[in-house]
């Protein structure tokens, strides 16, 4: 055959594409990261607010004990749901800040709060399954159930019950079609809203008595201002609570978190996490250690959330932007931008573009109301909150 004709039965084989489920939809707060980062590189100032990541470095002792340990022996495999010494701190933590006993052989140590999720959907609900959430609400939750082959349903809030599902409306829409699942978040990304004790309780016996597997994601435990972080558990066992070291521990980057499961999962969460992930990385495991002991050193940057905090809702109002949401935990604004456009990815891009203020447009949040709102992320430095605000006043007003 002359190269000629293998060249066009070459030209001719059909383009792989992705499957239907691998073709999961943008997480948009990382493609406005790209485009601040390309302008940074072009020289311009730009002010970090897309990104719910923590300015201030690990704690010291925490990168000490990762040295310490990267000197002492090799970094290998560990225990599939996490090496012992760690678990056993993580069940300490709950009997001290929450009054809950748990048993070591319920808490595994997952690659980050990401890796969690995956192995609870994949351990609580089956294809088709459908799985409440709330709007607006977290994008990667969408995104890994329906690459999984569930059905989500978006639950739409507001702020009569501060942007959470209460019973009736959980039971509203089990009546329509049951659900075998729902997912919760407090403190909550984006709208920094949290959920009393009180409500989050009713809530998980409300779907409890209808059949209704519950996870809760409390990755921003520890980050409120002047409300009470509730976990699920002091309510129930037969629930999951996913946690992370990467917000309030300031560990992004070491892609560490955990899990609390229902005893009637851990041997399934235990052989999903050998197939899929072996275990998380030894050194991070080791590292998270130490970062029980770094309250100190972590309040003061706390202190630093709750300034930026009130920078924010002082200064935004003033400079046009005077739809805030409540911010009681977390560090993130949602803020309703409807009076001034009805595209939030436009503003989103002409912001950055006019002001270097980098944020995330609501449609990564809200199929709903996203394309009039925008999240700004106060993760960052006080002094950059200020310079915000000012870029923002002189762009709006």
């Amino acid at each position: 055959m002359s190269d000629a004709l293998i060249a066009r039965a070459r030209a001719a084989r059909p383009l792989i594409t992705p499957t239907k489920r691998g073709s999961v939809a943008p997480f948009l707060v990382m493609d406005v990261m790209t485009d601040a980062a390309k302008a940074e590189a072009e020289g311009r100032s730009v002010i970090h607010m897309e990104v719910g990541q923590p300015a201030a470095p690990t704690p010291m002792s925490v990168r000490k004990a990762a040295a310490d340990a990267l000197m002492e022996g090799q970094i290998g495999y560990t225990l599939a749901l996490g090496i012992p010494e760690l678990r056993q701190r993580i069940a300490r933590y709950y009997a001290e800040a929450h009054g809950v006993e748990v048993p070591i052989s319920r808490i595994a140590v997952t690659m980050g709060s990401s890796s969690a999720f995956i192995l609870s959907f994949l351990a609580l609900f089956e294809v088709g399954d459908r799985v409440a959430i709330a709007s607006p609400g977290y994008p990667a939750y969408k995104n890994i159930l329906e690459a999984l082959g569930c059905e989500v349903v978006f639950i739409e809030t507001t702020a009569a019950t501060r942007y959470a599902i209460t019973p009736d409306m959980l039971a509203a829409e089990h009546a329509k079609k049951p659900l075998k699942g729902l997912l919760i978040a407090s403190p909550a990304n984006p709208t920094g809203t949290m959920m009393t004790p009180e409500a989050l309780s009713a809530l998980i016996e409300a779907a409890q008595d209808l059949g209704i597997r519950f996870i809760s994601d409390e990755i921003y435990h520890r980050l409120s201002y002047g409300m009470t972080c509730a976990t699920a558990l002091q309510t129930s066992d037969d629930v999951v609570v996913i946690n992370s070291f990467s917000k309030y521990y300031c560990m992004t980057g070491w892609r560490i978190g955990w899990m609390v499961v229902p005893e009637s999962l851990t041997r399934a969460v235990e052989c999903l996490t050998q197939n899929l992930f072996i275990s998380a990385p030894k050194l991070s495991q080791m590292a998270a250690l130490a970062a029980f002991d770094a309250d100190a050193e972590l309040e003061v940057i706390k202190a630093g959330y709750a300034a930026n905090r009130k920078v924010l809702l002082e200064g935004l109002p003033k400079a046009g932007l005077t739809r805030l949401l409540p911010v009681d935990g977390a560090f993130y604004i949602y803020a309703d931008i409807g009076h001034l456009t009805n595209d939030s990815l436009d503003f989103a891009r002409r912001m950055l573009a006019e002001t270097g203020v980098a944020a995330t447009p609501g449609p990564d949040f809200d199929p709903y109301g996203g394309m009039r709102a925008i999240r700004f992320s106060f993760a960052g430095s006080t002094e950059h909150m200020e310079e915000a605000v000012t870029r923002l006043t002189r762009w709006l007003t």
